[in-house]
């Protein structure tokens, strides 16, 4: 079991990384708007399914590295963040939450559809990072920089004391000059790049069929009940932690069981410490 265990961690590490990048995008866009983007799992999907467009465009198909499609990909999944801040955020900005979460989900409909009338819904594999390397330690490379340059952007420069200044108070910090409405259309873009970066790591080694956005949002929605609702980092530890039930403990015993076990953890955190295991206290939060 432990000789298991040795030889599936790389890949467990990949995939929790690749989730990480998932929720991270997930959580900026709560922390940015307060509200949750049901499109997000689409926007995952749609990053895949533009990698493998963007490979098969190129002289060497499919063949071709990831790491030269990476730079398509974040581009225009940063677009369609912005896209989705435009449809389904910006007009409904006044309105209550709830106007939000339906209109994501509404527009996550429409990629998901507009994905399977114009590419088919058959599952297609996505180019390698880098063809003759491991592909685990390339995902755990690519999705560790990206994470990184994500804790650099918001912690150490300006623009992103903007992000956390729009983030915490918008009224205050628009009354101080910050640009509340930029700095949320960056934090979708942003958001939508994490998005396509982690469909792009997901889509060779997993596949990506136009249905897959429901899974991946599901996973988002966990990795932050697990971390501590808005907590950037504990939304990644969330997301390793999926991605050991979804490996190790589904070789051990079934897939089967570990989703049922990963729900079962799901409701006894709700129950016990419903702010998560990284999150603080109400008391504390006071």
């Amino acid at each position: 079991m432990i000789e298991t265990a040795l030889h599936l961690l790389p890949s467990t590490l990949a995939l929790g990384a690749s989730y990480a990048l998932v929720a991270l995008g997930f959580v900026l866009v709560i922390n940015a708007v307060g509200a949750v983007n049901f499109a997000h799992g689409e926007l995952v999907m749609l990053g895949g399914v533009i990698a493998v467009g963007i490979a098969s465009v190129l002289p060497d198909g499919l063949a071709a590295p990831g790491l030269i499609v990476l730079p398509g990909v974040l581009l225009a999944s940063a677009a369609a963040g912005l896209g989705l801040a435009a449809l389904a955020y910006l007009p409904l900005r006044r309105a209550p939450p709830v106007n939000i979460f339906i209109s994501t989900i509404a527009v996550g409909l429409i990629i998901q559809h507009g994905v399977t009338a114009g590419v088919g819904p058959e599952p297609r594999l996505g180019p390698p990072l880098a063809p003759g390397l491991d592909q685990s330690t390339m995902v755990i490379m690519v999705a560790g920089v990206a994470i990184a340059a994500v804790h650099l952007l918001l912690s150490r420069s300006q623009f992103g004391r903007m992000l956390r200044a729009a983030a915490q108070d918008p009224d205050m910090a628009r009354a101080i000059g910050v640009p509340v409405g930029l700095t949320i259309a960056a934090s979708f873009a942003l958001a939508g790049a994490l998005a396509g970066t982690a469909g792009l790591l997901l889509s060779n080694q997993y596949f990506v069929t136009p249905s897959d956005g429901a899974n991946l949002m599901l996973k988002a929605y966990i990795a932050v009940v697990i971390g501590g609702w808005g907590r950037i980092w504990g939304a990644a530890a969330g997301a390793v932690l999926i991605a050991v039930f979804e490996t190790l403990i589904a070789v051990w015993l079934s897939y089967a069981v570990a989703e049922a076990a990963l729900y079962l953890a799901v409701f006894a955190i709700l129950a016990f410490r419903p702010q998560g295991l990284f999150g603080d206290t109400e008391g504390r939060r006071a």
